[in-house]
């Protein structure tokens, strides 16, 4: 298979894709990249690596003239970097030159060049980003994080599906449960949207348990969390700040304490190394543009080698998976619910 690479979108461009690419490469003999950048640029960053025939052979480079910044306005930026990195790669993925995307980009750019260029799956009316959270029992999947903020009922109905799909193949969870995030659990709590959602996600055959709190997603309540992409972007917001916060906490306690604060923490380091592990987004690459027609992965922007790796595979496994086809099977069985027909 072949996976596109937005070999300019992170911080710290084109290295670290670069790497990530080839450590995946390294470990994958079933998958082939296309970088796509500044074509003279990339080729002096991979001359250097001196890697084997049977890596280099397996990366091939299109030049894309253009970069879209962090500060860039995603819809401005689509109509006037036409040969943006972004851009090129949607358009080979439409092309079908390849069979997913992976970018640690501009995410409002990555969302409007996908849902512009490569389109929607068939019957999905808005796409959603679903990103993985740790929790006490292993992972939950919240969606949507930020793709679509203004949402309507069937809007989340569908996301539900689709982040059941995701949570059933990449999660590896049989009959994932489902919760529609809410103001309290009870089910006559929230307002018209979580009222209305809520019915119409009842009447499809997902496994839903009702109305999830903001606790339940780090607690394991829920294997998929369903909310719009305003609240989804504030929660994972929220969630990336908390984790740094402890880190920081941790740190400062450490550096300013006494010599039995310090051995305290060298005891504990393999405590604090799996609980870095379980929050850092790096161990699960990325988060899944879900209901376009084609895997795009959308990484951090301060995404590291191991991160661009992860996405890769993630995308790979959505691959072989062929989760878009239950997608689209899936919402085209409950277009009832969406009125759409």
């Amino acid at each position: 298979m072949k996976i596109i690479l937005d070999a300019m979108g992170s911080d710290n461009a084109p290295d670290v894709e670069i790497q990530g690419a080839v450590d995946c490469l390294k470990e994958q003999n079933n998958i082939s990249i296309i970088l796509t950048g500044k074509k003279d640029l990339l080729e002096k960053k991979i001359e250097t690596l001196k890697l084997p025939l049977d890596i280099k052979s397996r990366i091939e480079i299109i030049n894309a003239s253009e970069v879209i910044t962090m500060s860039d306005s995603p819809a401005q930026a689509f109509k006037q970097k036409p040969d943006s990195s972004i851009v090129v790669s949607a358009k080979l993925l439409k092309e079908e030159k390849a069979d997913a995307l992976v970018s640690a980009g501009n995410t409002g750019a990555v969302v409007v060049t996908s849902l512009l260029i490569v389109g929607r799956i068939p019957g999905v009316l808005r796409p959603a980003i679903c990103s993985t959270f740790p929790s006490k029992k292993g992972y939950t999947a919240l969606l949507d994080v930020g793709a679509t903020v203004d949402c309507k009922p069937e809007h989340l109905m569908q996301f539900a599906i689709m982040g059941s799909l995701y949570a059933e193949h990449i999660l590896n969870i049989n009959k994932p449960t489902v919760g529609l995030l809410s103001v309290g659990e009870e089910e006559e709590k929230g307002n018209d949207l979580s009222s209305a959602t809520r019915e119409l996600i009842k009447k499809t055959d997902l496994n839903f348990k009702g109305n999830a709190e903001g606790r339940d997603i780090v607690n394991g309540n829920f294997d998929v969390v369903v909310c719009d992409g305003f609240v989804g972007n504030a929660m994972l917001k929220l969630g990336e700040g908390i984790a740094n916060f402890v880190f920081v906490s941790l740190k400062e306690g450490v550096i300013k304490g006494n010599i039995f604060n310090k051995i305290g923490a060298f005891l504990m380091k393999p405590i604090f190394e799996n609980f870095k592990k379980r929050v850092s987004y790096d161990e699960y690459g990325g988060a899944l543009l879900l209901g376009i027609k084609k895997p795009v992965i959308i990484t951090h922007g301060r995404a590291n080698p191991k991160a661009i790796k992860n996405a890769i595979k993630v995308a790979a496994k959505f691959i072989t998976e062929h989760i878009n086809n239950e997608i689209e099977e899936e919402i085209n069985k409950n277009k009832f619910n969406t009125g759409v027909n």
